[in-house]
């Protein structure tokens, strides 16, 4: 207005008098909540700005990082029936304790006095063998003695047949000798017959030439009977050589297979034997089976078994026991697409169910009532549903896990990634991007194959 005129109008009078008027006016409330949805944008809009560290989530629980520190079953190694329990539900025991008592259930083990009867059987069976082996250390001197023998005999043999050979070669010369001789003195009889029959020379000089020439014949009778007596001495001292070569070799054979026999009789011995001692070792270790012990410290965890007089097979749980002081780690679950972003030493902020926690997965800073951790084993293989396993230790940087976790606790975690503003998280969420790193995972040679670290210097 001009203000030209003194009088004024009172503009909250007509207002008040005008209802046109009243409804072309703005409430007070809605500029009220104007400026308050102003203020949210406003807020909202610098909200996008701030950091927000990406992460990836998985469902878990807490379990023990050493095999040997999670819950295991023990197992009874022979079939039997429960006699007696030493231990109750929850109970601590001791490495080697006694956890319950089977007595047999099989008829080939019934006998009290069996384990005995076999160390009689296996002292038994032990005596037959010495005694095998001293006949084998009898039969081998006798061999030895008739090896000596057949040497001492064929030897003499063999120089009463050389001693024969010579005197034959005498004989044979003497043989010759007197049968010239002979034939020389029965060349002049027949003449000096003639001679005599023609009337050149005397009967008497004939009978004298008659007389030398018996005489030379006697003599050649004499020295034919001698080489052939030689000769057929010859004959007799190599069937006799040969007659002790046989005998000998018949004696050492029929030794030789007595020996042969017994060393067949002592390995068959031997081996019965084995099959004793065996026997006897087995049902020796059976009756300490008997005693079902506790493998190592812990506590009992459930009886799989109840009552007395529960027949229990070969090889089936009786009883869980959960080590005493386990090394406590996390198994989360991944995904497979997540699995690239996550590597040994990556961060992990965790929530355990009974322990609340103010959760704000970006800013594990102001997340109250969580733990941190540290991923130190990833596994190799996928799970049925398809999702990877990964381990996780305490983080020593931060505040220790609570004391009261028990094993199989269920676990909420994220693995922490990188920084990124709130609208990029935004965006990357509603077009179902994965989060994304600086750089590659690091992965340390030391623990790589040799044949992956020169490939990865060959990379670089």
């Amino acid at each position: 207005m001009l203000k030209i005129s003194n009088e004024h109008i009172n503009t909250q009078e007509v207002e008040k008098k005008v209802y046109s008027l009243r409804l072309l006016q703005t409430p007070h409330s809605a500029r009220i909540l104007t400026y308050w949805i102003t203020g949210i944008m406003v807020f909202g809009f610098f909200c996008l700005f701030l950091p927000w560290q990406q992460n990836v989530r998985g469902n878990g629980r807490v379990t023990a990082f050493a095999p040997q520190d999670r819950p295991q079953d023990v197992t009874a190694v022979i079939a039997g029936q429960i006699k007696e329990w030493r231990v109750q539900e929850g109970q601590f025991v001791a490495q080697n304790d006694t956890i319950l008592i089977l007595s047999e259930v099989k008829t080939d083990y019934f006998d009290p006095e069996q384990l005995k009867r076999l160390e009689e059987q296996v002292l038994a069976k032990g005596e037959s063998i010495e005694a095998t082996m001293r006949n084998i250390d009898a039969i081998d001197n006798r061999l030895m003695a008739l090896k000596e023998g057949q040497t001492f005999g064929l030897e003499k043999s063999r120089a009463k047949i050389a001693q024969t050979r010579n005197k034959l070669s005498a004989d044979s010369m003497d043989f010759q000798n007197a049968k010239m001789q002979y034939e020389l003195e029965k060349t002049q009889f027949d003449n000096s017959k003639k001679q005599h029959e023609a009337g050149l020379i005397s009967l008497n000089e004939f009978l004298k030439r008659q007389g030398t020439f018996q005489d030379k014949f006697a003599k050649f009778n004499s020295s034919e009977n001698k080489y052939l007596a030689s000769k057929q001495e010859l004959y007799q001292s190599l069937a006799d050589y040969n007659s002790t070569r046989a005998d000998y070799m018949d004696k050492i054979a029929k030794a030789e297979s007595e020996k042969s026999y017994y060393q067949s009789y002592l390995a068959t011995s031997k081996g019965e034997l084995s099959e004793k001692q065996n026997k006897y070792s087995n049902i020796q270790i059976r009756n300490n089976q008997y005693f079902i012990l506790a493998p190592q410290a812990g506590y009992v965890v459930k009886a799989l078994k109840a009552g007395i007089g529960e027949t229990v097979k070969e090889g089936e749980a009786v009883v869980t026991i959960q080590p005493a002081q386990p090394k406590r780690a996390i198994e989360l679950y991944v995904k497979a697409m997540d699995l690239p972003l996550i590597s040994k030493g990556t961060k992990v902020r965790l929530e355990f169910d009974g322990f609340p926690a103010l959760q704000f997965s970006g800013w594990p800073a102001v997340s109250i009532g969580t733990f941190g951790g540290e991923v130190i084993v990833i596994d190799y293989v996928n799970t049925k549903d398809n999702k990877y396993r990964i381990l996780i230790a305490p983080d020593e940087k931060e505040k220790p896990w609570p004391t009261q976790l028990r094993i199989g606790t269920g676990t909420y975690g994220w693995f922490m990634l990188r920084d990124v503003p709130i609208w990029y998280e935004i965006w990357r969420q509603l077009n179902g991007f994965p989060p994304s790193l600086d750089e590659e995972p690091r992965v340390k040679d030391e623990k790589l194959p040799p044949n992956l670290r020169e490939q990865k210097k060959d990379k670089k």
